[in-house]
């Protein structure tokens, strides 16, 4: 009996408070997506940057952004799409990871004076994976428990109100 209790109380609870932890986990995402791209745009290897590939990853970046921060507010309000768009960035991002940085670990060096070097260090790659890691982890956690918290919440109200009817 007071194990119900305690859940109806968890339960009543989502009613008035906001999902801040979740929200504040893709805040931090967006955190780790600035510290990789910084690590990647600061790198002086000639004009291997200078392309196309990094004016779509520069527009990516913004929209990656945007759509995040929309996230998060939806997120800490209850909106269960928001939850899958958050999802969706996570995958996005551990996607991320085999695109720029590996072509950059992989391609030589063209700057005059560096043979036998990439344009991306190994040291360079793994810290851009971390942080696309981080950012895509967070993002999928933060995602799967703003589903899950607005589900159970959603229930919550429905039965609220079909109980409100039958008195």
């Amino acid at each position: 009996m007071a194990e119900m209790k305690v859940e109806t109380i968890r339960k009543d609870r989502l009613r008035f408070t906001k999902n801040k932890l979740f929200a504040n986990l893709i805040i931090l995402s967006i955190v780790m997506n600035a510290l990789y791209f910084v690590n990647i745009y600061r790198t002086d290897v000639g004009n291997y940057y200078y392309s196309l590939m990094i004016g779509a990853s520069v527009v990516y970046n913004l929209v990656f952004m945007l759509v995040a921060f929309l996230a998060s507010e939806g997120v800490k309000n209850y909106k269960i799409g928001y939850g899958y768009a958050a999802i969706v960035l996570g995958l996005l991002q551990a996607g991320r990871i085999f695109y720029l940085p590996m072509n950059a670990l992989n391609t030589p060096n063209p700057k005059v004076g560096a043979e036998n070097t990439t344009v991306m260090t190994g040291g360079q790659f793994s810290f851009v994976a971390i942080c696309l890691g981080i950012s895509a982890v967070l993002l999928i956690v933060a995602g799967v428990t703003g589903i899950m918290k607005t589900m159970t919440l959603n229930s919550y109200r429905a039965e609220l109100e079909k109980n409100s009817k039958r008195d």
